[in-house]
């Protein structure tokens, strides 16, 4: 049990990264359509790109979705309508017509008989509308809307909508019926008197309307003809025009659909799977060849995988909701997030390979991924400095103009003309471009998230007016003084052999912070003359100029500084030694064990880390210098650099001989700069 817990312990990162690997994988397999890839891409109006097609099975043309939207309308504009008629009302109506004709006629002065023609006349109009039936609203279907009177037991007759009466139209159809004959006065109580008789006796069922109409629109056909195998469907340079066009779709809906239904289900998904985990595992080996210090932090791993899987899963989010927006997904800020936290050459490979993975979703797809290499490697190459605004801006605007003139070279290459120019694609490319904006507050989330360090939280760091360094400058001021010499050096060195000069730099300002905890101790704080080591053993004060560096990685942490920073403070001294204690004490104890006087390292792991050892020893050793001249300066630089190579204090840096020789030549030539040295003239 035991030796499987220290085998667990022992590769435990691994175990880690192949789960990371796996989970990865399955989510972006999981994301992609649930459907075989048809291996043609197609366009209404575009010429046919590949050899002749022949169908490869017997199917169906399917309708498109416009032309069954039109059916169902002309369905809903002539299907039948139900009504229902209560024969009962007729003559409720007929015996209210007496009871008021007799209250408006036999009280006037005028007195008007239920014998009479007027009577009988109004009573020929109420016997017309109860014959056709009277609507209790107005539906306001066409005149010529099938209709089917209903009663309670049995449909009674089919008429067209048109015949029945309104209410609404009962006034003129009363004045129109009685004719000009009939006074004035006369004809408006008439009028009157039909107002309050009259009542509907016909209303709507709903429910038998809308069965009826279901039961049509069940019977709307889906298809229209029929394609035979081995049929010659389209020819290899023929244009693609809407007959076409239906074919082949629905040749694709037809085959992604036998490929996914059918046994072959598996067999796809295990493809996908294979080829995703294929271009992932391709980042993974690249990482551990070319970037082994990523490769080996989980936490960057994670990082990298995560926003590969996030934008896999923005893109395919909108390809569901409209695959017409795709280019509105801002996938340009992939290779510039990478880039601010890691560097242009792993930003542009995991972009590369994203888009990859992206073209197996995408309509057009060798558009679409010519069109996103391109935005990436034109991303990588004009974000030089994130951290300045303009130059993101700028970046984004050059962005948005490759994308714009890609697209429109694509579209002339397709349609041979300039007409039919989709302007709308245009702007999807502006928005994609402002959403690219958006790097910027989403770097600072992810600094928060992963503890990673940008460009833009060194440029923070590096204000002097920051706590941190205003604490440094008041409690311990000579090392504030040195510790900015050696931030110009380091820079300027950084520089020369293309290391991150920002880093370095930040470094630089923070490398002695742990000299604030005992600032007389140290020679460059010594203002009085005074020197507190006189009154210590040799060994004492090699521990206390030692324990320096444990105690800025106390501050260091204390003040939130990044592990990035952090690794300045530890590895700046490396394993060197005390060396004028040491001396001192080997002068009177010839059995002094080195270790106490030697710092206890690491030593430089990376270029910027070597540059700010480089600096700080010559800095720092260059105020002995009596007399400076630019020989003295040469061998002063040669002599301290030689002996921390020969120290094997930059073993484990990522740096060439090459690169140590020009680093010298810059700290030479700064240094006779600060001294102000000048061409000896002869007298």
């Amino acid at each position: 049990m035991n030796v499987f817990f220290n085998k667990w312990y022992k590769n435990h990162a691994l175990v880690y990264k192949i789960l990371l690997f796996i989970v990865t994988t399955l989510f972006i397999v999981y994301l992609f359509p649930k459907t075989g890839k048809f291996r043609y891409s197609f366009e209404k109006g575009k010429p046919w790109q590949s050899e002749n097609l022949y169908a490869p099975f017997n199917f169906a043309i399917k309708k498109s979705q416009a032309e069954i939207d039109a059916e169902k309308n002309e369905i809903k504009d002539r299907s039948l309508v139900y009504f229902e008629i209560n024969r009962d009302v007729k003559d409720e109506v007929f015996s209210d017509y007496l009871a008021r004709f007799n209250q408006v006629f036999k009280d006037s002065s005028n007195f008007i008989s239920e014998n009479s023609d007027l009577y009988k006349k109004g009573k020929t109009i109420v016997n017309n509308l109860y014959n056709v039936g009277v609507l209790d609203l107005d539906y306001n279907y066409a005149d010529d809307r099938p209709v089917k009177l209903a009663t309670a037991n049995k449909v009674e007759k089919e008429i067209q909508y048109g015949s029945l009466f309104e209410l609404s139209n009962l006034r003129s159809r009363v004045e129109s019926d009685m004719g000009n004959s009939i006074p004035i006065d006369v004809k408006k109580r008439m009028i009157s008197v039909f107002f309050d008789v009259i009542k509907p006796n016909i209303k709507l069922n709903g429910s038998l309307t809308e069965k009826a109409l279901e039961e049509e629109l069940s019977r709307i056909s889906l298809t229209r003809g029929r394609v035979e195998k081995d049929q010659l469907i389209i020819s290899k340079g023929q244009v693609i025009e809407e007959a076409q066009y239906d074919i082949l779709s629905s040749l694709k809906s037809e085959y992604e659909s036998q490929v996914w239904n059918s046994t072959n289900y598996n067999w796809v998904l295990i493809a996908y799977t294979l080829l995703v985990a294929l271009a992932l595992l391709m980042l993974l080996l690249f990482l551990s060849k070319y970037r082994k210090e990523v490769f080996l932090n989980n936490t960057k791993v994670t990082f990298i995988f995560f926003n590969i899987a996030l934008m896999i899963f923005l893109s395919t989010l909108v390809i569901n909701f409209n695959s017409q927006y795709i280019y509105v997904v801002p996938l340009c800020i992939l290779p510039l997030v990478l880039k601010a936290f890691f560097d242009a050459r792993l930003g542009l490979f995991t972009h590369v390979l994203t888009v990859l993975l992206l073209g197996f979703v995408v309509p057009n797809s060798y558009e679409y991924m010519f069109l996103q290499i391109i935005a990436g490697m034109v991303t990588i190459l004009t974000v030089s400095e994130l951290y300045k605004r303009a130059n993101l801006f700028i970046s984004v605007g050059q962005i948005t103009f490759i994308y714009i003139i890609a697209y429109f070279a694509f579209f002339v290459i397709h349609e041979g003309q300039l007409t039919g120019l989709k302007f709308e694609i245009f702007g999807m490319f502006i928005l994609s471009g402002l959403a690219t904006l958006f790097v910027q507050p989403l770097i600072y989330i992810y600094e928060k998230i992963f503890g990673l360090v940008s460009d833009v939280s060194l440029l923070e760091l590096s204000d002097t007016n920051t706590k941190l360094l205003k604490e440094l400058s008041n409690r311990a001021p000579g090392t504030f003084h040195h510790s900015l010499n050696v931030a110009n050096l380091a820079e300027a060195s950084a520089n020369e052999i293309g290391a991150n000069a920002m880093l370095v730099r930040v470094g630089a300002l923070y490398h002695d912070i742990g000299k604030m905890n005992n600032p007389t101790y140290f020679t460059e704080n010594q203002s009085t003359g005074i020197n507190p080591h006189d009154e210590l053993s040799n060994k004492e004060s090699a521990k206390i100029i030692i324990d320096h560096v444990l105690n800025g990685i106390e501050t260091a942490k204390k003040y939130n500084l990044p592990d990035r920073v952090i690794d300045f403070i530890r590895t700046h001294h490396g394993t060197s030694l005390v060396y004028y204690f040491y001396m001192k004490e080997k002068a009177t104890n010839e059995n002094v064990d080195i270790r106490d006087f030697t710092y206890p390292g690491p030593t430089p792991f990376s270029k910027e880390t070597a540059i700010l050892m480089m600096c700080d020893s010559v800095e720092a050793a260059s105020k002995s210098l009596k007399e400076p001249t630019s020989t003295k300066i040469n061998d002063f630089v040669e002599n301290i650099i030689n002996k921390q190579m020969e120290g094997g204090q930059f073993l484990n840096a990522d740096i060439t001989f090459k690169e140590i020789q020009s680093l010298k030549k810059v700290l030479k030539f700064k240094l006779a700069n600060i001294y102000h040295l000048r061409i000896e003239y002869p007298e």
